[in-house]
């Protein structure tokens, strides 16, 4: 059974959303709290869980490199069942970077349950670092059966602004830039935005996408 981590809001929840890591951190990383708080005073209920090569470095394990995405879609897969055991209302799916790669991919993989709504991608890496020619990561979107809202900082190097400008995406995705933010968000010292200011501006509009796609009882 996967370990589920709660942040909750103080009232009735939009919708509950599971929430993945990203490559390289776990679910409990200061990005991923501070997310999670903002998302919860949002009125957006958080669960995190752990894919198993995060987990077994948690207790001590080998820190070699996660396996391909599509090699965790399988344990994206139980963990949302698990979810839908034991809540009731809507549930949107998501991650960081990698996480929200393979939630993507989960919403396309096959016909997904009803009571999940959309998808949630913090930081969505459209391609490896300094690789663009060929390396486009765009399948997952283009085959989800639901929308997809992506948080993407200006400066990503996984996929900024200028290269995205350029690019033609899924009429399913839904793309808002976050100021001056590199891949967690965060922008320079120099611009009026703030690494607060930011992973604030991802809450609202993660919780203006819940309003959209959940549909009233």
């Amino acid at each position: 059974m996967t370990d589920l981590h709660w942040t909750k809001p103080d009232s009735k929840p939009t919708a509950t959303l599971l929430l993945a890591h990203g490559a390289g951190a776990a679910m409990d990383s200061p990005f991923m709290n501070k997310i999670a708080d903002k998302l919860a005073a949002e009125g957006i209920a958080v669960v995190r869980f752990e894919f198993t090569y995060m987990a077994q470095r948690r207790e001590g394990g080998s820190k070699r490199p996660p396996p391909k995405a599509d090699k965790l879609v399988g344990e994206y897969q139980t963990a949302l069942k698990q979810l839908m055991g034991i809540t009731e209302g809507p549930l949107l799916i998501g991650g960081k970077s990698m996480g929200g790669r393979v939630a993507a991919m989960v919403a396309g993989n096959q016909t997904p349950p009803g009571r999940l709504k959309g998808v949630v991608c913090l930081g969505y890496p459209f391609h490896a670092t300094g690789k663009t020619e060929g390396d486009w990561r765009l399948g997952p979107l283009e085959a989800s059966n639901r929308r997809i809202l992506i948080l993407q900082g200006e400066r990503d190097p996984f996929g900024s602004q200028v290269e995205l400008d350029a690019l033609s995406l899924p009429t399913a995705v839904e793309l808002h830039y976050l100021e001056d933010g590199n891949h967690d968000f965060a922008p320079r010292g120099r611009s009026p935005a703030t690494m607060d200011s930011n992973l604030g501006a991802a809450a609202k509009h993660i919780a203006a996408f819940a309003k959209t796609v959940v549909k009233p009882a």
